[in-house]
């Protein structure tokens, strides 16, 4: 089979919880309104820690799940199913008379997760020390594990193919979105539901980060603080929620007369090997990961209309991810529509990836794009243009890239489009 003869893999299905919305739609007129979903923690918890604000979920997932099921999931993966139940649901595939003759054995999932079930296994562990042995959860593994969000919608939906959990920091949930692109072409399965899960908003993880000077100590107002590409950004902000995706091949969603969004059109996955944590300052593995999803998705960068960059708000990251559009757009790098939805979610961690495909489709699938806020004063050393409003994106055949970075060095950049 050659690449023009390959098999097309299309979005037909989007959900999400998140600090902006439970849903995709709430989420959407959030970001298209430039809401901010970071908040001050009032846990007390938190007192002692020199960072109090984070993104936390807008609509709590035990609101959404039924207690007793709620109760058996980490935090992780009960956003995962309220994001994947939804996404689910908008593709049709829930009612019998839109799936068709929808095999299980044809269906696979591809969620990813940076650090899988921290909550439970915090918990457990103090409960351990504060109780004895006894006090542990025989419910805790199966809790803690980090493909226990993937596992939960396999038996959610009945899924029988693959069901992957791919774990690279920040960019794991882009990158399930590529395995499961990848999975469809192979001919592995025929949908795939795929995305990042992250529930991490918690004193030791927060330690951790502001620690390592990753985080924003800045105690102004909460929904300030990010601000990519900014002169004054810090660092970024914790967030937590679930993005979810439904890939069906073409066919097979042509064949159920199913709604489609966009195509995911190529995708590229690299490594630094530079530092386990910072990124090369020259961003030359986040280049070649773009490229190679303009190149597998057959694009020139003429067809790029815009970018939702991974840009997390911290000094280095940003600038870099600006090296990478220039190395790999060239001149056309100015003209396309660049936006960071982290300004008002801050960072998903291995979740920001999906959340920020699902914002990716959208602005395809309504030609507009989301707006950066808190971009007052432009780094110089950023020459992009990125927008601090909501902007119209081209008609006819457009794509757009969704860019993710995580520690390790791993880079993941996928092309949507649509016509």
């Amino acid at each position: 089979m050659t690449k023009n003869q390959r098999i097309r893999v299309v979005v037909t299905g989007l959900g999400t919880t998140n600090p902006l919305g439970g849903d995709a739609s709430t989420t959407w007129e959030a970001m298209l309104a430039g809401n901010s979903g970071v908040r001050r923690l009032e846990d007390p918890r938190f007192a002692d820690l020199p960072v109090r604000i984070a993104g936390t979920a807008a609509v709590d997932p035990t609101e959404v799940i039924e207690r007793v099921r709620a109760r058996r999931l980490d935090r992780s993966s009960q956003l995962a199913l309220v994001a994947a139940t939804e996404a689910w649901r908008d593709s049709g595939l829930d009612v019998p008379q839109q799936a068709g003759d929808l095999d299980g054995e044809r269906v696979g999932v591809a969620m990813a997760s940076g650090i899988g079930g921290v909550q439970t296994l915090l918990t457990n562990y103090d409960a351990m020390l504060e109780k004895g042995p006894r006090r542990v959860s025989p419910l805790a593994v199966p809790m803690l594990m980090a493909n226990a969000p993937a596992a939960t919608i396999s038996l959610e939906i009945g899924a029988r193919a693959a069901v992957n959990t791919p774990v690279s920091a920040c960019a794991s949930g882009n990158e399930a979105i590529a395995l499961a692109a990848d999975q469809i072409r192979l001919g592995r399965a025929d949908v795939v539901v795929a995305g990042g899960t992250e529930a991490a908003i918690h004193p030791l993880p927060m330690a951790a980060f502001s620690n390592m000077m990753a985080l924003s100590k800045n105690e102004g107002d909460p929904t300030t603080v990010s601000r990519p590409w900014d002169t004054g950004r810090d660092g970024f902000v914790l967030g937590e929620g679930a993005g979810a995706l439904v890939l069906e091949s073409e066919e097979h969603a042509r064949a159920r007369g199913a709604r489609i969004y966009a195509e995911v059109l190529g995708a590229g996955i690299t490594a630094d090997s530079h530092d386990i944590a910072q990124p090369d300052p020259e961003g030359r593995g986040g280049t070649r990961a773009i490229q190679r999803a303009i190149e597998e998705g057959e694009l020139s960068s003429a067809d790029i209309a815009h970018v939702n960059a991974h840009a997390t708000s911290t000094p280095q990251g940003d600038v870099a991810e600006g090296l990478m559009l220039h190395a790999t757009l060239g001149a056309h790098a100015s003209e396309v529509v660049v936006t960071s939805t982290k300004s008002m979610t801050g960072h998903l961690l291995g979740g920001a990836g999906a959340l920020e495909a699902v914002a990716t489709v959208l602005a395809l699938h309504h030609r507009v794009s989301p707006p950066t806020i808190n971009l007052d004063d432009q780094d110089p050393a950023v020459e992009l243009d990125i927008a601090t409003k909501v902007r119209d994106l081209p008609l006819g055949q457009i794509a757009a890239l969704n860019n993710s970075f995580g520690f390790g060095g791993a880079n993941v950049a996928v092309a949507f489009g649509v016509s």
